[in-house]
């Protein structure tokens, strides 16, 4: 079944005025701020007296300095607002600091200009919680992936171009600066069109009274995400990213100079790069995650990250000038599409790498907390990046050079990764069953979508071979509880993914019937805290292709806790390598081929008082059919 493009959501009103207010937004603030970048760097003598490396490095400083300040307070008030009536608000105060940037620019007062540059970061920093908490309030669950990724890509591609521009207009001699003030009032009011367009979107909490502290209120903040454990973990990958990214774009500048002996067209090249890397990478997701939110490809993201980031290390080993060159002459040189490539990949990975986190953290936080949950992580961000210029400095300081900075932050990225993955093992669990699925096998899944979104169920599925489980996880959109034989679980290697997927082990009752019992009590508190539970009725491997007969645990199991069942069936995967078929292993491996092909498909729900073992062996045979 073909399902709509995600740019069909451009289309439409739910999304396309909250896309292009945001859209712009981002292009405005990078046109202004690299506009007064270049103007400060390149002419500082004619607006101060002050250091020209000082001036530089206080804007991005200015501009990020709200959202440590003031990302709680404007959390609390994207709770408390409608979102369409705070984005023209916020969009009218654009318009007013836009306006008082272009007085600076006229009058020659850096302070005005210094003054637009915090505004704008505010403008931001309001802008930032409205901007992710609407998306789940007009997607889809299965639309979350591809929107975020429309909007990263749109984000990345409105930085690049406001840079770009920003960097040409204020260089037009002599009315640059005229145009300039004209293009960022004009971009504002635009902003402002766009957002009347969008729809009413309801405040969670109309009634939430404001902490106006933000000190205090941004610790209440962090405080009450870190109780969600994979949200607030989520959130500090994406954090991570940011100094990922801080630390590495930051050295592009004086890479594309003096180790690339480029001008400013190289660098300008390397950004571009960059950001069509993160927009390529961000819309790829959609698909690799088969419209769902994928937390498997987080860790594919950070691989890439950490393999490209090395690679760029080396690269730039490989790499000469003659002398000063233009981006055109940059790339006939040898060695310069390997570096061009390093760029563009870390861009496609990071989008691999952020794009499903932000969807991970729509989907699962508190709806009613969600603007203030992503205030929090606009926090982090702030105070992960001034760690990461602080870092950077640290590293120049000791005697690294630019590539070997780019080598220490892969480094450090594969470390942090590793151990946020061991943290919170489900994105490794998931990234193994991503990864299986879209190399060994090809899996179709049928209806999928009736496995709920939340609450506690049962999922029963006939038992062919030890990949079941992975199958199985990789069409779900929510972690799985499996019920296993004790002695798989205490296998030495995947005994710890077992444990580390919180499976639960079971033993029949003349063998261990203590842990039998602990087995049926674990369920029953996994199914009451709302989780889904996954058992296989038959207790052990097809030995023949055919179904076993389904065992007495599921009535037991649904006689403690009221829950509805799911059955499900696996197809295609009789004579699997890691099956029980007795033909060998060689005729196994061959008969299935590289990329065969499996399906796994997923019945109605049955009720509990309907629940039993033989009505449920007949809709699993019933859903399997003869495709063994």
């Amino acid at each position: 079944m073909s399902h709509p493009s995600q740019f069909d959501l451009l289309k439409q009103r739910r999304f396309a005025p909250f896309f292009w207010t945001q859209f712009l937004g981002a292009f405005n603030d990078n046109l202004f701020k690299t506009a007064l970048v270049v103007a400060l760097a390149f002419e500082a003598s004619s607006w101060t007296t002050l250091d020209p490396s000082l001036v530089t490095n206080l804007v991005p400083g200015l501009f990020i300095l709200p959202y440590v300040l003031f990302s709680a307070t404007s959390g609390q008030i994207a709770e408390k607002i409608e979102k369409g009536k705070l984005a023209r608000f916020i969009k009218w105060l654009e318009i007013g600091i836009m306006g008082v940037a272009a007085v600076g620019w006229f009058s020659h007062t850096l302070a005005l200009l210094m003054i637009a540059i915090f505004g704008m970061g505010m403008h931001s920093t309001l802008f930032g919680p409205v901007k992710y908490a609407y998306m789940p309030q007009h997607l889809k669950p299965e639309e979350l992936t591809g929107g975020n990724g429309i909007v990263e890509m749109g984000t990345f591609v409105g930085i690049l171009l406001g840079q770009v521009f920003g960097a040409i207009i204020v260089n037009h001699k002599p009315d640059g600066i005229t145009w300039l003030a004209v293009a960022t009032v004009f971009f504002a009011i635009a902003g402002l069109v766009t957002a009347h367009s969008i729809p009413n979107t309801p405040a969670p909490q109309p009634d939430l009274k404001v902490n106006w502290n933000p000190f205090t209120e941004s610790i209440r903040n962090l405080r009450f995400s870190a109780g969600n454990r994979s949200v607030f973990l989520s959130m500090l990958g994406n954090s991570w990213f940011w100094f990922y990214g801080a630390i590495v774009l930051a050295q592009f500048p004086v890479y594309a100079k003096d180790y690339l002996k480029g001008d400013n067209s190289v660098f300008v090249l390397l950004l571009t790069m960059f950001s069509l890397g993160i927009g390529a990478g961000s819309l790829l997701c959609e698909k690799l995650s088969g419209r769902k939110v994928e937390i498997g490809l987080v860790p594919f993201g950070s691989i890439g990250l950490s393999v490209f980031g090395i690679d760029l290390y080396l690269a730039s080993q490989g790499y000469s000038a003659p002398g000063e060159v233009n981006a055109y002459a940059m790339v006939m040189l040898p060695g310069a599409w390997r570096i061009i490539m390093d760029v563009v990949m870390i861009g496609v990975f990071g989008g691999f790498f952020i794009v499903p986190l932000f969807a991970l953290i729509q989907l699962r936080a508190d709806p009613q907390h969600l603007s203030r949950t992503i205030a929090g992580m606009n926090i982090l961000n702030a105070l992960f990046m001034v760690v990461a210029t602080g870092v950077a400095i640290l590293l120049l300081g000791q005697g690294f050079t630019i590539p070997q900075v780019f080598l220490a932050t892969a480094i450090m990225n594969a470390i942090v990764a590793a151990y946020i993955f061991s943290l919170v093992p489900e994105f490794l669990m998931r990234f193994l069953a991503w990864l299986l699925i879209h190399t060994v096998h090809n899996v179709k899944t049928i209806d999928a979508d009736r496995i709920p979104e939340e609450g506690g169920a049962v999922l029963v599925c006939n038992h062919v071979s030890y990949v079941d489980a992975i199958v199985i996880v990789a069409a779900s959109p929510r972690p799985i509880r499996f019920v296993m034989d004790h002695r798989i679980f205490k296998t030495p290697f995947f005994g710890w993914i077992f444990r580390t997927a919180k499976a639960i082990p079971i033993a029949p009752a003349k063998e261990d019937p203590w842990l039998m019992e602990k087995a049926f009590v674990d369920i029953a508190q996994a199914l009451h805290e709302g989780e889904l539970v996954c058992i296989f009725p038959e207790g052990k491997l097809t030995s023949t292709g055919e179904m076993n007969e389904f065992k007495g645990g599921i009535s037991k199991i649904i006689e403690r806790t009221k829950v509805p069942v799911i059955p499900m069936a696996l197809r295609g995967l009789w004579g699997h390598l890691l099956s029980r078929s007795k033909d060998g292993l060689l005729e196994r491996a061959f008969r299935k081929g590289f990329r065969s092909h499996l399906s796994l498909a997923v019945g109605q729900p049955v009720e509990p008082t309907e629940v039993s073992p033989e009505l449920l062996y007949r809709q699993v045979a019933e859903l399997r059919g003869d495709w063994k």
